[in-house]
């Protein structure tokens, strides 16, 4: 049986990766024509020649992922609240793209508005992870020889910070060309080892989004063709947070995710130093991806270095299952 398993993830993965190019091929034109062009601002100036790449470019692995998932869902249904999670990010950012690149609303979405949205997803897929799923809120521990963690009732505010914590973590990773994509099929990777170590049918998932963004990685690799936009970077957070809490992973994320989490505490210490000690920095510029770039680093050595670093910790966590 397990074989079959098998060449059925590898077959849906084969069917994302070329969805993933035809896709490319016909979405970045219709792009092109909309306009939703990226401007960049207060950036340095190698990024200038940047401006005028379409954005909104999740759109190409997104829509290969939900067609090939929901023609492998009925053999692994416990895939199902992952797609929720998936696509309802993806939603929130398409809006807060559409409104910015193609309608011109500089500031999108209102913050207010985002993380309403963004709690509104969260909520859905609480509510079908808990009493749909049959999948418990306890939690692996990592390097304890799968101790589980109750946390009670305190699990639900933790689904709702590990949830949109990871989401906004992988938005600031998105900086890069290939950078949030190449380190996210890491994760996925990960994720889909884990299941079948696990034996939680959820794998064809991680093999999907793998086809998915390795086909999207054509066009979004240095020099970027597209870029995959609030569209992709949200949904992302959202397929790994989904993944993580079938299998009831979510402190995994920690170690897997560190670049998203590096990301995202490079930001916060850069505004609290800011405020805190009259306008001095810690970095260059946040997120820490710019810090590196403004050293000398080009955007293909700090994408191939975090994607390694994610490849080892992906590895090193593999074991403390």
């Amino acid at each position: 049986m397990w074989k079959e398993f098998v060449v059925m993830d590898v077959i849906a993965m084969a069917v994302s990766f070329v969805m993933a190019l035809l896709l490319g091929h016909q979405i970045i034109p219709v792009l092109q024509r909309l306009k939703a062009s990226q401007t960049e601002r207060n950036i340095m100036e190698s990024h200038v020649k940047k401006n005028g790449t379409p954005t909104m470019g999740g759109v190409i692995f997104l829509g290969s992922m939900f067609v090939v998932s929901l023609a492998t869902a009925h053999i692994q249904p416990h895939i199902i609240p992952v797609i929720i999670l998936t696509m309802g990010f993806g939603i929130i950012g398409f809006l807060d793209d559409y409104l910015k690149v193609v309608l011109k609303r500089s500031d999108g979405l209102l913050a207010w508005q985002k993380m309403t949205l963004q709690i509104v997803v969260t909520t859905i897929f609480a509510v079908y992870i808990t009493r749909y799923s049959g999948i418990s809120l306890t939690m692996r521990v990592p390097f304890t020889n799968g101790m589980m963690l109750d946390l009670g009732w305190l699990a639900i505010p933790l689904l709702y910070f590990a949830v949109i914590g990871t989401v906004n973590g992988t938005n600031f990773t998105d900086g890069l060309d290939g950078l949030a994509t190449s380190v996210t099929v890491v994760v996925a990777a990960f994720f889909t080892a884990a299941a079948w170590s696990l034996g939680v049918a959820i794998d064809v998932l991680g093999f999907i989004m793998m086809g998915a963004l390795l086909g999207f990685l054509v066009f979004n690799r240095h020099p970027a063709k597209v870029f995959m936009g609030d569209t992709g970077s949200l949904a992302l957070g959202g397929f790994v947070a989904g993944m993580a809490y079938m299998l009831q992973m979510p402190l995994f994320i920690i170690g897997v995710g560190i670049i998203y989490l590096v990301e995202v505490l490079s930001v916060m210490l850069q505004v609290g130093s800011f405020k805190l000690r009259h306008g001095k920095r810690i970095f260059r510029m946040a997120p820490i991806h710019h810090h590196f770039e403004l050293g000398g680093w080009s955007e293909v050595k700090i994408v191939i270095v975090f994607t390694v670093v994610t490849v080892l910790a992906s590895i090193l966590m593999y074991f403390g299952i």
